[in-house]
């Protein structure tokens, strides 16, 4: 399902949503930062979707971006695409910061949130965190 994203830039499609979770002008930066970091990994749901984690100490990943095209909304792809992540890098804990515009994502999907206040003029952010039962 999921593929990683290859070298050079993200095609136009993939930018585009991209933009959708990040600034417009950070898209190359954090693309290239994907490709050269070894603690980070970008993965394509086709071109409708993405999700980029950081791998931190142990077994805890950080979701750094995702998004699903307006198109392939309400389909699952975006709870599908996490539960793969967890899967290929055998995560026990994961977790989030975002706004008020997916905390509702995470909360709907089993993550415990907390509020961080607001840590930019306007914007309340959410900390989103799931942990893994041991197997």
């Amino acid at each position: 399902m999921l593929s990683e994203a290859a070298a050079g830039k993200p095609d136009p499609q993939l930018k585009e949503t991209m933009v959708s979770a990040m600034a417009a002008e950070k898209v190359e930066e954090e693309y290239a930062q994907y490709l050269t970091n070894s603690s980070r990994f970008l993965y394509l749901f086709k071109e409708e979707a993405f999700i980029g984690i950081e791998m931190k100490t142990g077994s805890r990943c950080e979701i750094r971006h995702i998004a699903v095209a307006h198109s392939g909304r309400k389909r699952g792809v975006g709870v599908r695409m996490i539960e793969e992540v967890i899967k290929l890098h055998a995560i026990k804990e994961i977790f989030a910061e975002t706004d008020e515009d997916a905390v509702g994502f995470y909360r709907n999907i089993g993550f415990h949130v907390k509020s961080l206040g607001e840590k930019y003029p306007g914007r309340e952010r959410f900390y989103c965190v799931k942990t893994l039962p041991s197997k």
